[in-house]
């Protein structure tokens, strides 16, 4: 390690013989004859002998007693990897199955800071009715059941419910506009939609009744709705049922593992948004590896995450369940009534695990908060921290401000995979900066653009092995063709992230943000071509460019470039109206920075915005680094940018 790279916590003995990783270790010994020296080795078993290692995970969670199967990985390729042939795994079933009687399942809260407990055993029953009413009214194995819900106990029941059923969950958190959803929604053709009256954010109260019945309009495979609170209007063509009453045994479909779960969303750059569709056993069995194994949680955690429905994290979150642990969700703001919102919450909820985006904790560090003086948060055992990267002063004021004794992790993953592709180990110290290992069962690797393996010099991120995870198919993608633009372009039969990453010879790696150019603000990701759908739609505007890009700070610059229409003028009102539109047809999360007036939009030759490019221009690459000569028109707006680059930070 280099001295900026300095020890800020290590794990005490005691820590790692309790671990779930250390009882893994010692399982592995016993019941395999493997004997490995800690987490590292581990790892380069589990990358190089992936199906011995997912084997050994089924087991381990006791699997074995719930499916047989015929084969681990009866075909080791990406794309095209299937795993455990023949295998038979609901999720809602296997979530319900850790049911607990000394502890709830679900705690909830909103900014009002009253919690409300809910018992396993009443999450039980109330996914058993819901997922009556569900089969009731029609719904079936492989139908699409949406959701226009925040961060409560109805989103977890209803991804539940719909999972018993057999159909498939998509959801969208309540602040993405009508524009952004239905662009999601539309493509899967949901015949049930759950909705709720509406959400409090940062003390303000917001309505969706009318939002919900704009999404109807625009969804006429909808054939239930499901409502969550308040005074519904009829709608012609569509049942209304309110929320059902708790009561009876869930029965549960009889899932293959890789049947469709849930559709997740990630924007590319130009069309669409992706619809990715991850099946029942991959999540179970990588969710149980990824917060068991790795995360180290158990069935004496609370586990919370500041997160919305539309993040992944959410589901990340709700696989709690299946360790047993107790849920902790917070509908509402981090940062209001101020920045220690967050932290307050996990005192009041006792939670021992607190997952945050990299922004909240730089936020904190900005504002010189103490929320370890100021609350108890003694039950706080670790922060698991995502999204983007830090700097090293916002990890060091975690153990300054929140406590000397919490365990950091910082993960990296991502919606393709809902889970972690890198991140912390029990049995390894915290350094600044350092995501301290790839996470078990992946094979990760940073690549050159020639595909040779890089050891401290920064390249691609690439997974050289399937995971169990990774999407089954793109909705709307019959012959794999998006899917295998998205991953393997690049690296024929390698999966390519997206992420810029250095790997250091001890294992540990940094993460420098995306090589594509998704938006991926707060942790949630859109696409560019979302904001051009918008801002392209006014007459002053001819043209446009939005770059997102991570800063050596640690902070997240999304500037708009747009070009204008003759005689227009960028003034402040036109400013304000391009910003609400983005704000409520899209996400307030999407709202640029900054909207800034340029002579043109340099571009490909074949006429893509050069966003890639463009990017590492702003983040401080020379332009000629970046770009080919002869290959780009308007090259003469480059050096602007790369002038306007030196203003960020």
């Amino acid at each position: 390690m280099t001295d900026s790279a300095e020890v800020l916590w290590r794990p005490t003995a005691e820590q790692v013989a309790g671990s779930p990783l250390a009882d893994f270790l010692r399982w592995l010994a016993a019941s395999r004859g493997l004997g490995f020296g800690g987490y590292l080795e581990l790892w380069e078993w589990s990358a190089e002998h992936p199906a011995e290692f997912w084997g050994a995970v089924w087991e381990y969670y006791g699997l074995d007693r719930v499916s047989s199967y015929e084969e681990v990985l009866p075909r080791r390729e990406m794309p095209g990897a299937r795993w455990f042939s023949g295998a038979r795994l609901n999720f809602a079933e296997r979530c319900l199955a850790g049911a607990r009687t000394d502890r709830p399942a679900l705690i909830g809260v909103d900014e009002r800071g009253e919690p409300v407990e809910t018992s396993w055993e009443r999450l039980r029953a109330e996914v058993a009715a819901v997922s009556a009413l569900l089969r009731a009214e029609g719904v079936r194995p492989g139908d699409h059941v949406a959701a226009y819900l925040p961060n409560v106990r109805e989103a977890v029941v209803g991804v539940l419910a719909t999972a018993a059923v057999g159909a498939v969950w998509t959801a969208c958190s309540p602040d993405f506009g009508i524009a952004s959803v239905l662009a999601r929604f539309r493509q899967v053709e949901p015949v049930a939609l759950l909705a709720g009256e509406g959400y409090v954010y940062g003390g303000k109260r917001f309505d969706r009744r009318e939002h919900a019945a704009e999404l109807l309009d625009g969804l006429p495979s909808v054939r239930l709705l499901l409502t969550v609170s308040g005074e519904w209007p009829d709608r012609p063509g569509v049942v209304t049922r309110a929320w059902p009453e708790p009561g009876g045994e869930p029965e549960f479909a009889d899932t293959a593992f890789d049947d469709p779960l849930w559709v997740l969303w990630s924007s590319g750059t130009t069309g669409l948004p992706k619809g990715i569709v991850q099946g029942h056993g991959g999540i179970v069995v990588e969710l149980l590896k990824s917060l068991g194994l790795c995360a180290g949680i158990t069935g004496d955690d609370r586990f919370g995450f500041v997160t919305s429905t539309s993040w992944m994290v959410w589901n990340y979150l709700v696989g709690g369940l299946l360790h047993g642990a107790t849920v902790v969700l917070y509908d509402g703001s981090p940062t209001h009534p101020d920045v220690d919102q967050a932290w307050r919450v996990a005192a009041l909820t006792g939670t021992t695990v607190l997952g945050v985006g990299a922004g909240y904790l730089v936020a904190g560090e900005k504002s010189g908060a103490e929320p370890g003086a100021r609350f108890d948060l003694s039950r706080l055992r670790s922060v698991l921290q995502t999204g983007s990267t830090m700097p090293p002063s916002a990890w060091r004021w975690v153990y300054r401000g929140v406590s000397a004794d919490v365990w950091l992790q910082s993960i990296c993953g991502g919606t393709d995979v809902c889970s972690a592709l890198a991140g912390a180990a029990a049995d390894l110290p915290v350094h600044t900066g350092r995501i301290p290992a790839p996470a078990l069962g992946v094979a990760l690797a940073s690549w050159s653009p020639d595909g040779v393996p890089l050891v401290g010099e920064q390249g691609e991120l690439v997974v050289t092995e399937p995971l169990p995870s990774m999407p089954l198919r793109f909705v709307d993608d019959p012959g794999g063709e998006r899917y295998r633009a998205g991953y393997f372009d690049v690296f024929p039969g390698v999966w390519r992230h997206g992420d810029w990453v250095t790997v250091h010879a001890d294992g540990s790696l940094v993460v420098s943000g995306r090589s594509d150019s998704t938006l991926n603000r707060m942790g949630v990701r859109m696409g560019s071509a979302d904001i051009y759908a918008v801002v392209e739609r006014f007459p002053e505007v001819a043209d446009s460019l939005v770059i997102g890009a991570e800063l050596p700070d640690g902070g997240y610059a999304m500037p708009l470039f747009v070009v204008l229409t003759g005689g227009a003028e960028l003034d402040d009102d036109l400013r304000a109206r391009l910003r609400a539109a983005i704000r409520t047809e899209l996400s307030p999360r999407h709202v640029p920075d900054d909207i800034v007036a340029v002579a043109a939009v340099p571009r490909t030759l074949t006429g893509k915005k050069l966003e890639v490019p463009v990017k590492r221009i702003l983040q401080g690459a020379p332009p000629e680094q970046v770009t080919s000569p002869g290959a780009v028109t308007n090259a003469e707006t480059l050096p602007w940018f790369a002038e306007y680059g030196t203003r960020l930070g």
